[in-house]
């Protein structure tokens, strides 16, 4: 090197104060000196060295968000909810697949025969996705969501969002096969509304599998007894049967408002959520 930067220069960049363009000057001058780096080193401390490697150890360590992750973080969704629906079951190729196969299959016997199969298959799957997403023993990641640093009842609301959104698309998707049924194959959407926020609404009292277990079977009983007992349209494909469902689905959701501290008190979630509770409080 034919020169080296100022003693001053290099104290005034350590702390942040040196101006352009002698900034530019020196920023260039280090990457190609090896004198003046280690000039530079004497007017850091040490403590702030150590603070930076840290840093920099722990950004190249952090995990990198996947797809899903990154899409949702694109359209303004916060990071630490990002991460908490990238982690839902139900977002992963599995859970998906499954879906789209019974899809798949409702729509095999609606070609053959009626959409009756799609109909009353469809609104199971959000009804299912719920317990998938948020119950114990079927949530890799339950206890880390029970002690995240958000109300039970917004993280429950969250994921039951990514639930209904996943289940909604393939569902309406598999309907576009039937067009021949018209309007009739889109049947499945009041019920399937009805079904997730009664299911969600008693997960208050019942915990997030046993009350999607009940709503799912009565509704089971519901359609099957439906076809046995008339000849046509099963009830809950009609239009009074679809209005039902439209009273249900807001009467549900009026009682899980009312209901949604409940969510917090511990006793839905299994026997572990009020320790995990209390040791997340203790730590903060």
């Amino acid at each position: 090197m034919s020169w080296h930067a100022d003693d001053g220069d290099l104290r005034e960049y350590a702390h942040g104060t040196l101006a352009a363009p002698r900034l530019w000057s020196v920023e260039t001058h280090l990457a190609a000196c090896a004198d003046c780096r280690a000039a530079l080193s004497a007017h850091v401390p040490p403590a702030e060295i150590s603070a930076g490697w840290a840093r920099l150890d722990a950004e190249l360590d952090a995990p990198r968000p996947g797809f899903a992750e990154s899409l949702l973080i694109r359209i303004g969704v916060a990071d630490h909810t990002a991460r908490l629906l990238a982690a839902t079951p139900v977002l992963r190729r599995s859970w998906l697949g499954a879906v789209a196969l019974t899809l798949l299959l409702a729509v095999g016997v609606g070609l053959a025969a009626s959409p009756l199969m799609l109909l009353a298959t469809a609104p199971l799957l959000p009804l299912a996705g719920v317990a998938v997403s948020f119950g114990p023993g079927l949530d890799p990641t339950y206890e880390m969501a029970v002690v995240a640093p958000m109300h039970t009842f917004r993280l429950l609301m969250v994921r039951t969002v990514a639930v209904l959104s996943t289940t909604t698309v393939l569902s309406g998707l598999a309907s576009l096969a039937l067009p021949s049924f018209g309007l009739a194959a889109l049947g499945w959407l009041l019920p399937a509304l009805a079904l997730t926020s009664t299911g969600v609404a008693l997960t208050a009292r019942l915990g997030p599998v046993l009350a999607p277990a009940l709503v799912g079977a009565g509704w089971t009983v519901l359609v099957v007894l439906s076809r046995l007992l008339a000849s046509g349209t099963p009830l809950p494909f009609t239009a009074e049967g679809q209005g039902a469902a439209a009273v249900v689905a807001l009467l549900a959701t009026v009682l899980l408002v009312v209901a949604r501290d409940r969510f917090d008190s511990g006793r839905p979630l299994g026997p572990s959520f009020r320790s995990l509770r209390f040791a997340a409080r203790r730590l903060s």
